[in-house]
C-alpha cells in the first residue's frame, strides 16, 4: 500500500476536496429521511401546508446540494485516479529501464505488460471508486443505523443484529476474493505470454505446420482463465443476493413492528417512513460494498504484483562518488565466474585475462561456452558471481554506470531495431549526432549505399523489430548504431553472421580505424585471424590465448576448429 500512498501524496489537497464533497453528499442523504418524516408528521398528517412547503423546500435544496457535490466530486476523483495511473506507469517504466538482465529474466515480458496495462487500470478504477463511493458506503451504513436509532430505538434495533453480521460476511468475501483474483491475474499473464510468442514466431509456426498445436495451447490457457474468472466473479457476486435477502427481512420486520407501534400510538407514520428510508439506504450501501469488495479484491492482487516489480532493487542512479572520467579501454578479468539464477553450474568459471587499450581481440568457442555472457559482464548488464572485473585498472563497481555505458558500443548477437526510421535507429546510439556523424557511421558499417537505394533513404520506415529489412541490413544498422558514439570499447557479438565475406572484410577494415578496444565474438577463423589476439573458450573456461599462429601450435582444440573450416594448418609436434 506504500506504493499507492506515495503516488497519491502530490494530490493531497485534491483528495481532501473530494472527500469533503463526499461527506457533504453523505450528510445530505442522512438528513433527507429525517426531514421526510418531519414533513409527514407535521405537514401531511397535520394538514399544514406551511410545513409542507417549508420542509419540501428544504428537501429540494438538499437534493440540489447532493447533485452538485456529486458532480464536482466525480471531476476530482477522475483527475486524481488518471494522474495516479500516469505517474505509476512512469515510475514502473523508469524502474524497469534500470533492471539488470538477471532481473528481467525473473519476470516475463508478458507479465510486465500486464502490470503496465491491466494491473494499473484495476488500481486506477479502485482509486476512483474510493474517492467517489468507497468511503461513503460504510459511513452511510453507520450513519443510517445511528439516525434510525435516534428516530425510534425499538423499531430500529433490528439493525444492531443484521448489520454486524453482514459486515463480517463482506470481510470474508473480500479476503477470499483477493486470493481468487490473484490467481486470475496469473492466468492473464499466461495468455499474454502465449499471444506474444505466437505473434513473434508466426513464421516458424506456419513453416512447421504447428498452428493446430498452438491453437490447442491457447484454448487450454483461455479455458483456465475463463474458468477461474467465472469462479471469482460468481463467488463475489453471490454475496449481493445474500445481503439483500437479510436486509429485506429486516425491512419486513420494521414494517410489521412499525405498524404495531403506530396502532398502539407509540410512534408516528413519519418515523416509520424515515426508518424504512434509512433501511433502504443501508441496503443500497451494502450492495455498493459488495461491488466495492469485488473491485478491491482485484486491486489488492494488482497492487501486490506491481509491488513485486518495484521491490526489485534496480541499478543505482548516477552517484557523485562514482568514477565519471573518460576511459582508455583496457580490460582485466580476475578469476571471474558467473552463474545464472536457478542454474546448477556457472556459465563461466575462473576466467582471467588482460586486454590492452586499442587492442583487437577475437573470442571463439562452441555454442554455450560463455562468450555472450562474458561480453555482458563488461557493461555491467550482469554482475559477476565471483571475482573482479577492471577497466583501466579500476574495479568496475567504481564506475558510474551511465558514464561507462556511454563509452561502450555493444552490438548484440541478434540485431534489434525499433519501430521508426533508419535515421532514428542509427542515432539511437547518440541522440545529438550530426548528419555527418550518422552518414560516416553508416558508411563504416557498409550500409550507406543500401540506405541510399531506398526511396526515402535515411527516412525509410522500418517495421517492428526491423521486419522490413534483410538480416544483413539489420545487422549493419545495429553496428552503425554502436559506431556513431565513437566508443572506447566496441563489443561485437557475432554480429556479422549474415554478411558475405567481401562486405565483412570491408566492415572490419573500417572498424580497425576506430580509436578503441575491440572485442568480437565470431565463429569464423577467417575473421578471428584479423585480431591481435584470440581467446578460445571451452565449457566456460579459457582454453587458450594467443595469436592465430600461436594457437595453431599449442591448442589442439583450435586446430580442430581450423580444420573443420577447411583452413590450411600446419601441425607442430
Amino acid at each position: 500500500m506504500k506504493t499507492i500512498f506515495s503516488h497519491l501524496k502530490p494530490y493531497s489537497i485534491h483528495i481532501v476536496i473530494a472527500y469533503t464533497l463526499t461527506f457533504i453528499e453523505l450528510a445530505s442523504e442522512l438528513l433527507f429521511p429525517l426531514f421526510l418524516g418531519i414533513l409527514i408528521n407535521e405537514g401531511i398528517m397535520a394538514d399544514d401546508m406551511k410545513q409542507i412547503y417549508f420542509w419540501g423546500t428544504v428537501m429540494l435544496f438538499i437534493t440540489a446540494l447532493t447533485f452538485a457535490a456529486g458532480i464536482v466530486n466525480s471531476f476530482y476523483a477522475a483527475h486524481i485516479s488518471v494522474q495516479f495511473a500516469y505517474s505509476l506507469r512512469e515510475r514502473l517504466f523508469s524502474h524497469i529501464q534500470r533492471f539488470t538482465f538477471e532481473q528481467l529474466a525473473k519476470i516475463p515480458s508478458s507479465a510486465l505488460v500486464t502490470r503496465f496495462t491491466n494491473d494499473v487500470r484495476q488500481v486506477q478504477n479502485t482509486i476512483f471508486m474510493a474517492l467517489r463511493i468507497m468511503a461513503k458506503a460504510p459511513f452511510l451504513i453507520f450513519g443510517s443505523v445511528i439516525m434510525a436509532l435516534v428516530v425510534n430505538f425499538k423499531i430500529a434495533s433490528i439493525f444492531l443484529l443484521t448489520v454486524p453480521l453482514m459486515m463480517l460476511f463482506l470481510y470474508f468475501v473480500l479476503i477470499k476474493g483477493a486470493n481468487m483474483f490473484k490467481r486470475v491475474q496469473h492466468y492473464i499473464d499466461r495468455i499474454n505470454r502465449i499471444i506474444q510468442e505466437n505473434i513473434a514466431g508466426m513464421r516458424t509456426i506456419r513453416s512447421f505446420v504447428r498452428s493446430d498445436f498452438e491453437n490447442e495451447r491457447f484454448s487450454e490457457a483461455n479455458r483456465l482463465l475463463a474458468t477461474n474468472t467465472t469462479k471469482a466473479f460468481r463467488f463475489v457476486e453471490m454475496s449481493m443476493p445474500v445481503l439483500l435477502f437479510v436486509m429485506n427481512l429486516a425491512m419486513l420486520f420494521i414494517l410489521w413492528f412499525g405498524h404495531f407501534h403506530v396502532v398502539q400510538g407509540a410512534t408516528t407514520v413519519g418515523d416509520v417512513v424515515a426508518i424504512i428510508n434509512y433501511a433502504l439506504r443501508t441496503a443500497m450501501a451494502i450492495s455498493l460494498l459488495t461491488f466495492i469488495s469485488l473491485a478491491f479484491s482485484r486491486a489488492k492482487a494488482s497492487i501486490e504484483r506491481i509491488d513485486q516489480v518495484l521491490a526489485e532493487r534496480a541499478e543505482e542512479e548516477t552517484s557523485g562518488d562514482k568514477y565519471t572520467e573518460a576511459i582508455k579501454g583496457s580490460i582485466t578479468f580476475d578469476n571471474v565466474s558467473f552463474r545464472y539464477a536457478n542454474a546448477n553450474e556457472p556459465t563461466i568459471k575462473n576466467i582471467s585475462f588482460n586486454i590492452k587499450e586499442k587492442e583487437t581481440v577475437a573470442i571463439i568457442g562452441a555454442t554455450g561456452s560463455g562468450k555472450t555472457t562474458l561480453f555482458q559482464l563488461i557493461p555491467k548488464l550482469y554482475e559477476p558471481t565471483e571475482g573482479n572485473l577492471f577497466i583501466d585498472d579500476k574495479p568496475l563497481d567504481e564506475y558510474d554506470i551511465e558514464t561507462l555505458r556511454n563509452q561502450i558500443g555493444y552490438v548484440p548477437q541478434k540485431a534489434l531495431l525499433f519501430t521508426g526510421t533508419i535515421r532514428d535507429n542509427i542515432t539511437f546510439g547518440k541522440r545529438d549526432a550530426t548528419e555527418a556523424e550518422m552518414i560516416q557511421a553508416a558508411k563504416d558499417a557498409q550500409i550507406h549505399d543500401a540506405i541510399m537505394a531506398f526511396p526515402n533513404r535515411y527516412n525509410t520506415l522500418v517495421g517492428q523489430k526491423g521486419i522490413t529489412l534483410s538480416g544483413g541490413q539489420q545487422q549493419r544498422i545495429s553496428i552503425a548504431r554502436a559506431l556513431i558514439r565513437k566508443p572506447k570499447i566496441l563489443l561485437l557479438d557475432d554480429c556479422t553472421s549474415a554478411l558475405d565475406l567481401q562486405t565483412e572484410a570491408k566492415l572490419l577494415e573500417a572498424i580497425a580505424k576506430y580509436n578503441c578496444t575491440i572485442l568480437m565474438i565470431t565463429q569464423k577463423i577467417r575473421t578471428a585471424k584479423r585480431a591481435d589476439r584470440i581467446i578460445l573458450l571451452d565449457a566456460g573456461k579459457v582454453s587458450a590465448i594467443g595469436t592465430h599462429e600461436q594457437l595453431l601450435q599449442h591448442s589442439t582444440l583450435y586446430q580442430a576448429i581450423v580444420q573443420s573450416q577447411s583452413e590450411d594448418v600446419t601441425y607442430v609436434s
